[in-house]
């Protein structure tokens, strides 16, 4: 993983200190030369993101996980379920890979997360 990067998001997080026994500090795996394809910019106006600032190569890296913001480590969320006939209350990273929570234009917390956290 990159060296963690100077803020680009305003993050607000609350989830590993609210709820630390459903998330571990965890590093997604680097992707190779990442760029931004597509913008979605009135959702990232919605959630109160610069696209200008998304655009950049720096978060084009915070976007893949491939760095982590300095105020915010990423976080693998745990989820639980039933797996081969048993219950099991912990199954890994498969939930997302949490970059962090943002607070949105109406005050709504949102989380910006990766679907797991590198090659399966």
């Amino acid at each position: 993983m990159g060296e963690p990067a100077a803020p680009v998001f305003e993050f607000d997080n609350t989830f590993a200190g609210e709820l630390p026994e459903l998330a571990i500090p965890w590093h997604g795996a680097v992707a190779p030369a990442p760029a931004l394809l597509a913008l979605n910019e009135a959702l990232a106006g919605e959630m109160g993101l610069n696209p200008a600032v998304l655009r950049t190569d720096a978060g084009a890296e915070l976007l893949t996980g491939s760095v982590a913001q300095q105020d915010a480590p990423p976080l693998a969320m745990a989820y639980a379920g039933h797996q081969f006939g048993a219950y099991s209350p912990r199954l890994g990273d498969g939930r997302a890979l949490l970059l962090g929570e943002v607070i949105d234009a109406e005050g709504r917390r949102r989380d910006i997360h990766l679907k797991g956290s590198g090659r399966t």
